[in-house]
């Protein structure tokens, strides 16, 4: 007999079979799949239109229309406009945000970089 502890109360299994009824995380719940959701051009454009001009974070944009955080970043990334470059008549703290913005970006275009060296590497030596 064995015992299972959900939050704070123990519950005596005899059978692996009573666990799989009581344990909603067995491998039977598991294995059931969701369909994959399409999303329209429109939802999406509305989406990040949330973050970029009515100044949503990210995970509140993400709640409010119920998708994935990860989804709307990728989302973000493709159909955002991208910021235009500071004219010459630009004020000091423009040229701050442009060089904080800049400067992020290139860290991650870096990093990237870095992370193919990296693959490039690994699969060359695989293939040998």
């Amino acid at each position: 007999m064995s015992t299972v502890r959900r939050s704070s109360k123990s519950v005596k299994l005899s059978t692996t079979s009573q666990a799989k009824a009581i344990i909603p995380n067995s491998s039977a719940a598991l294995t059931k799949r969701l369909p994959r959701r399409v999303f329209s051009p429109e939802f999406k454009a509305d989406a990040v239109r949330l973050v970029s001009e009515q100044g949503y974070s990210f995970a509140a944009a993400a709640r409010a229309v119920n998708v994935g955080e990860q989804s709307l970043r990728t989302w973000h990334d493709k159909l955002a406009p991208k910021p235009v470059a500071c004219g010459d008549d630009a004020t000091l703290d423009e040229l701050r945000a442009e060089n904080k913005r800049l400067t992020r970006e290139l860290r991650r275009a870096e990093l990237e970089r870095e992370i193919l060296k990296k693959a490039t590497a690994y699969f060359a030596k695989e293939s040998l």
